[in-house]
């Protein structure tokens, strides 16, 4: 049981650490629109996704069938998550709008478990997500002053839509999870939400798609954002829900904001400063107390 909860575990931090590169490979899509990089990253990502899961979808079609209004749900909170998300990193910033979105993430998921499925939070999680979220907050601010970004009015919509996008996010893990409770398979919970939301963001490409293909760099990486942050991170992040509990599996890809920052520094040339790699230092610390190897059977079934 504990190292099929450790593989579950490591299989997030993959996946966070391919969607902590989107930030950084979307600068080098230039001119493209960030509704656009929105429906390719999730709209022909999902489709991807969706068609490598065929198989598991028809052997639980029985059991998705049954739950088609959790599908639902997930499938719409898929399509207003990078919507929203991408938007949010355009009018508050990438630094603010990307650590709103993730950082909101665990609580969201924390509150639904707590009033859908009567989940109370471990004392580890609580201590865990207190250090997670002060070092984003830290990490947040640290970025913020040194890219010099005015909090105008449209940075206070930002991080609205940044809240709504960890709301998104928060629901489709939630969704997953629960699914895969009811006996659904990872691949199948996974692909089916991701299918369905997919083909409802693929229509935004018919207005948009000529900002991509403008240049052989811009259409590089919108295959890059389609098949590395979500087709693979997204199958790691399916097995993961399965072995671990949604609240814990978003808190761990607060990650994602460190993988991002780093990448700045290292190839975008960004300057973060101490109060940064504090910050960054903070997050890695929550990790290590929800990742550390549970005593007890009970702490592993609190977590």
């Amino acid at each position: 049981m504990e190292k099929h909860y450790q593989l579950g575990i490591f299989a997030i931090v993959i996946a966070s650490c391919f969607w902590g590169t989107t930030g950084t490979a979307a600068t080098f899509a230039n001119g493209v629109h960030p509704i656009t990089i929105a429906a390719i990253t999730m709209g022909v990502g999902g489709c991807l996704l969706a068609l490598l899961s065929i198989g598991a979808i028809k052997l639980d079609h029985l059991l998705l069938r049954c739950h088609w209004q959790l599908i639902i749900i997930g499938s719409l909170s898929i399509v207003v998550y990078p919507l929203a998300f991408y938007s949010a990193m355009h009018l508050s910033g990438v630094a603010i709008g990307n650590v709103v979105s993730i950082g909101s993430a665990p609580l969201f998921t924390a509150l639904l478990e707590r009033i859908f499925d009567k989940q109370q939070l471990s004392r580890r999680w609580r201590i865990s997500a207190g250090l997670g979220l002060s070092g984003v907050a830290l990490l947040s601010f640290a970025k913020a002053e040194i890219v010099g970004e005015p909090m105008a009015a449209q940075s206070y919509w930002g991080i609205g839509l940044g809240l709504l996008a960890g709301l998104s996010y928060a629901t489709y893990s939630w969704v997953g999870h629960r699914l895969i409770r009811c006996g659904i398979s990872a691949r199948a919970a996974m692909g089916s939400q991701f299918g369905l939301g997919g083909v409802l963001l693929l229509p935004i490409l018919i207005f948009t798609y000529s900002t991509v293909i403008h240049s052989t760099q811009s259409l590089a990486v919108g295959l890059y954002m389609a098949i590395v942050p979500t087709v693979l991170a997204y199958k790691l992040f399916g097995y993961g829900l399965s072995k671990v509990k949604a609240s814990t599996a978003t808190l761990i890809t607060l990650l994602e904001p460190v993988i991002a920052t780093l990448l700045a520094v290292t190839i975008v040339n960004e300057i973060i400063g101490l109060q940064g790699w504090s910050g960054m230092g903070m997050i890695l610390l929550s990790l290590l107390v929800i990742i550390w190897p549970a005593s007890t059977v009970r702490s592993k079934q609190e977590i």
